[in-house]
């Protein structure tokens, strides 16, 4: 078990594609966003361009995670990046993160590509268990992996020191026997009609804080401005 092949995942809504190293001028854009540095706790520091090629350049060769691309279908825009890491192969688990930039919001987006990646990771893969962590002051994060359907299992209390206040974060996760239920549509609905290539629907990059999709990664960024 490993996240060594780079599926093709395709939505109605958006495609999610492995990372090239041209990526990196629109992700700079996307990573420096206001919005997103504060819906994921990220620094401000800023990361110079060769660094970040270097990093969506290697993402292919990882087989301890999945970093996807983000494509909106209707404009062909990369708006983002889902990604799977931490995993743990005894358990059958891993983290999950995904970070939408300004172009990719309010549109169904962000939700369509949490339940591409995580039925990927329960259906192409064979994982139980997928979990990430959402600030308290991004509720429409949360209300986007609920209707995902991850639960919420607890709460660490003032993880995030922003704005001259303590912000929480809450652990949320989704296992394959409640996958299995309800395909992340957990309150029914149309299923989404993704398809991966095979027919299933951090050292080295700049450090931005703790992921909300799991913890802190060495050298990754943060996420979680899903909707």
């Amino acid at each position: 078990m490993s996240f060594s092949r780079k599926p093709l995942l395709t939505g109605e809504r958006a495609v999610l594609r492995p990372f090239t190293e041209d990526d990196a001028t629109v992700m700079a854009r996307i990573l420096a966003d206001p919005e997103v540095v504060r819906l994921t706790g990220s620094t401000t520091e800023e990361f110079g361009l060769d660094r970040l090629r270097s990093w969506y350049g290697s993402r292919n060769d990882q087989a301890d995670r999945l970093d996807l691309g983000i494509v909106d279908r209707a404009s062909g825009e990369l708006v983002g990046e889902a990604v799977l890491n931490e995993l743990d192969e005894a358990n059958r688990s891993c983290c999950f993160r995904i970070l939408i930039g300004p172009g990719g919001r309010g549109r169904g987006l962000g939700t369509e590509a949490v339940r591409l990646t995580v039925g990927h990771a329960f259906e192409g893969l064979g994982l139980h268990r997928v979990s990430l962590y959402v600030y308290t002051h991004n509720p429409r994060a949360r209300r986007a992996y609920e209707k995902a359907g991850f639960v919420a299992e607890g709460v660490e209390r003032e993880t995030l020191w922003q704005g001259g206040e303590w912000i929480d974060a809450v652990r949320m996760s989704v296992l394959a026997p409640e996958w299995a239920a309800h395909r992340g549509r957990p309150d029914g609905g149309r299923p989404d009609r993704g398809r991966g290539d095979a027919g299933r629907a951090d050292s080295g990059r700049p450090g931005r804080g703790r992921a909300d999709g799991g913890r802190g990664e060495s050298g990754g960024p943060v996420s979680s401005t899903a909707r």
